[in-house]
């Protein structure tokens, strides 16, 4: 359990955060949601201790852990994806040292009833759950699965950190959280670095997961399927809502209905007793009853109607040049780096007026494909073929990072912009929000969401007929997604989006180009059904593969040996199954002597500690034994 109460934060005469108070609970999993600089991170900061709050507190019990998900990583460059995400398990070191002094310690107490000795029983008991959950004799088993869920496959394990890109070492930070399992988990903005797989794969995680979750996400999809309740941040409170985002939409809507008419009705009772009042003063016998109604009035409590931050920017697209039929022609593409093959004879044709998703797990060629388009990259073999009359707009995954920091926002804008728009520069930035003073601010002190919208009003510049966007929904809140998606689907010209997240293609693209395998495969339809599809082709596969090895004309001795092998898999299993039942069975009991305060009376509680811990480790050794059991069977 973790207990916020009134915290305040100040910058100068601006409140960021006022009376933010709430409470969560074991295995809730609550969304934190607002517009770009509402003060979400900076929340995030005061409750991890990484910041002060001017004002209030933020409680927890003893032994309470917290793990928060940074967004500036410090890996060592020689340490390998294995041994970087093994090295969270440090604690595991850590509390087997606390479980020995503590337990020494207790050995040599005699005052049984005393309160100092009752928080050391509470201590070990704490500790020993701990070192339960984080299983230590299982640590290769769960990074594997863990880092496979986040999509790394196993010869990836070997490789050096330094070998992959921010958003990847950004999931190796995000497995080293998972699998410490603290009691409460804050992320913020999980998703960005996630492709679409690896999040539904963390939503399922996260559903199981068995302390607290604390998110900030612009994901509207991920936080309905994670969260079940959802926190809202709006000029510095904080109002608490029951459910997923979807039910929170409704909620708050059904709530500023209520408060209007509420202050509707509370307006006109207001105006009828000022209109009594101000007959009743005008008569000298109904003075004295004017001035007994007045104070009445004076003591009424009213309602007022918060201010709601509706202020979104504006984006509508140039008009497209006319194009041919043919907008691009990609035939025979090959590319690699290195000894790594990226992409091997990919052939596609975009059309005119087409809307296509690029998807695929990260490092499968998307972004790789979007910079051979644009010209960035070159292609080791095949050619690129553009239509007639093709003008093209990009908007790179990194395109906020590439703003040079030393200017202003203006001045970002004049280097931009062609001739004829010069005179327009101040419109445009005042559709994205950056009015008066606001040009004259450094991109340095920009906000992430602030740079975004920065690098598209640059973009909106020069008009497009094929236009390419790498990732443009990060760092936006989910209204300014909202705004840029309306945009893309009024535009008239052609598309082609890399993204990740599933609620801003649905309805966007009509079509979708899976990277995988070092190829594209084209899906008719959007996302949704490109992800029905996908399941359907992950089964036929498994049928192709059955059926291959069943045609497949091998040696009958060979085939002899590994039925042999699985036969004895599944005696060994039978075994093994029955013994960790057992093992168990006999870790409850003896767990359940230590939470009998009696046992701590005697000199009994360090045998049945060590017993525990032998138990724990042959526990350990038996389920990863099943594991690779389960491997051979199939």
């Amino acid at each position: 359990m973790i207990q916020l109460n009134n915290i305040a934060l100040h910058f100068g005469e601006r409140t960021l955060l006022s009376g933010v108070t709430f409470m969560l609970n074991r295995k809730e999993r609550a969304g934190l949601v607002g517009k770009n600089g509402a003060g979400k991170s900076t929340l995030f900061r005061i409750i991890s201790q990484q910041q002060s709050a001017d004002e209030g507190t933020v409680e927890h019990p003893k032994h309470f852990s917290m793990g928060f998900l940074k967004q500036d990583l410090h890996f060592e460059g020689n340490h390998t994806v294995m041994e970087e995400t093994k090295s969270c398990f440090a604690e595991v070191g850590h509390i087997e040292k606390e479980i020995v002094e503590v337990t020494a310690e207790l050995a040599e107490r005699t005052d049984f009833e005393s309160a100092s000795y009752m928080e050391l029983v509470e201590e070990l008991t704490d500790l020993n759950a701990r070192l339960d959950l984080l299983a230590p004799g299982t640590i290769d088993a769960q990074c594997e699965k863990i880092l496979k869920g986040l999509g790394f496959k196993e010869e990836d394990f070997i490789k050096k950190v330094s070998q992959f890109s921010g958003g990847w070492q950004m999931r190796i930070e995000l497995a080293k959280l998972l699998l410490t399992q603290p009691d409460l988990l804050l992320l913020d903005e999980p998703t960005n670095h996630l492709d679409i797989e690896s999040i539904i794969w963390l939503e399922e995680y996260l559903g199981n997961y068995p302390g607290i979750v604390l998110l900030i996400s612009h994901d509207k999809q991920f936080l309905n399927n994670v969260c079940n309740r959802i926190f809202e941040l709006e000029w510095g409170r904080l109002t608490a809502y029951t459910g997923n985002y979807d039910k929170y939409i409704v909620e708050k809507e059904q709530q500023r209905e209520i408060l209007a008419s509420a202050y509707t009705n509370q307006q006109k009772m207001i105006a009828e007793k000022e209109r009594t009042i101000s007959r009743f003063m005008a008569k000298a016998t109904k003075t004295s009853m004017a001035q007994s109604m007045q104070k009445q009035l004076d003591k009424i409590e009213r309602i007022e109607i918060p201010e709601f931050d509706t202020k979104a920017f504006k984006l509508r697209f140039p008009e497209a040049p006319r194009t041919g039929r043919v907008v691009l022609e990609v035939k025979n593409i090959s590319k690699s780096f290195g000894p790594k093959l990226v992409l091997k004879d990919v052939n596609f044709v975009v059309e005119k007026g087409e809307k296509i998703a690029f998807v695929g797990q990260n490092g499968m060629g998307k972004t790789t494909m979007a910079k051979m388009i644009t010209s960035q990259l070159q292609a080791d073999n095949g050619t690129l073929h553009f239509g007639s009359n093709v003008a093209l707009g990009y908007y790179a995954q990194n395109q906020a990072e590439l703003i040079d920091v030393r200017k202003t926002v203006l001045q970002v804008m004049e280097d931009q912009a062609p001739a004829e728009q010069r005179t327009n520069i101040r419109n445009i930035l005042g559709s994205f929000l950056f009015s008066g003073e606001d040009v004259e601010k450094k991109v340095s002190v920009l906000s992430g969401g602030e740079r975004a919208r920065l690098a598209m009003a640059c973009m909106i510049l020069r008009p497009s007929s094929l236009i390419i966007m790498d990732e443009p929904t990060n760092h936006l809140d989910i209204q300014s997604k909202e705004v840029l998606k309306q945009a893309l689907d009024d535009y008239e010209g052609t598309l082609i989006i890399v993204s990740h997240d599933r609620e801003f293609l649905q309805g966007l693209c009509t079509k979708v180009y899976e990277f995988t395998n070092h190829t594209v495969k084209e899906y008719l339809g959007d996302i949704n059904y490109f992800l029905e599809k996908k399941k359907m082709a992950d089964i036929r596969e498994i049928d192709t593969r059955k059926d291959k090895l069943a045609d497949t004309a091998a040696p009958a001795q060979e085939v002899k040996v590994d039925h042999e092998e699985i036969k004895k898999a599944r005696r060994r299993m039978q075994y093994v199954e029955r013994d960790i039942e057992k093992l168990e069975a006999e870790i409850a009991d003896l767990s359940g002597q230590l939470h009998d305060p009696a046992i701590y009376q005697t000199d009994k509680v360090v045998e049945v500690n060590r017993k525990l811990m032998d138990k724990q480790e042959k526990l350990n050794e038996l389920m990863e034994e099943w594991e690779r059991l389960v491997g051979v069977i199939g």
